[in-house]
């Protein structure tokens, strides 16, 4: 019995590609989240909103209670975790959430600050930031298999489409390009 290595190389191609459809998606994903990551945070959602203190400066000796009352009067519905002075005439308010309340008396402003982790990217990004050793090992078995993908993916098709014609010219080029951005950008 003969080995067909055209079926056996469909076959491999085929079942990573299925397999590994998820992994191509999250790091793709991630991927153009990081590419832009100075342009935005894929990670979080930060808001920072700056209002006039209405509050005289009693807050600076104030108690938790005194907080509490003061986050009632501004309708901030968030919980009060704890406060700190970064500064002379500054008070730090924590909530929950990974919120904070920044009160200026020297400015009289109040700068509210909210951090929220940005849906679908943040996750997709802490899979790509290999969160752990497991991952670690199934990412580079994933890298191998795209490996594998893309060499098994150059011989799925015969004649002008193939390789040896119309595909040999796209994978010099699809080589070429990196190379050449590569030689230029240093």
């Amino acid at each position: 019995m003969q080995l067909n290595w055209r079926k056996v190389n469909r076959v491999i191609h085929r079942d990573l590609g299925y397999f590994f459809f998820g992994m191509v998606i999250i790091y793709g994903i991630s991927g153009i989240a990081m590419n832009h990551r100075n342009d935005w945070n894929p990670n979080y959602i930060i808001t920072h909103e700056e209002s006039p203190l209405m509050e005289d400066s009693t807050l600076l000796t104030g108690s938790d209670e005194d907080f509490r009352n003061f986050l009632k009067e501004q309708n901030i519905r968030q919980q009060y975790k704890s406060h700190f002075s970064p500064a002379p005439h500054q008070i730090r308010i924590f909530l929950e959430g990974e919120s904070t309340l920044t009160l200026n008396f020297q400015t009289e402003t109040q700068i509210y600050e909210s951090i929220r982790k940005r849906p679908l990217f943040y996750q997709v990004n802490l899979l790509h930031y290999n969160p752990g050793i497991w991952w670690k090992w199934f990412s580079d078995i994933f890298a191998i298999s795209l490996i594998l993908i893309a060499i098994t993916g150059l011989f799925i098709l015969k004649g002008k489409n193939g390789i040896t014609r119309r595909g040999a010219w796209l994978t010099i080029a699809g080589i070429l390009l990196p190379v050449l951005f590569l030689l230029f950008y240093n």
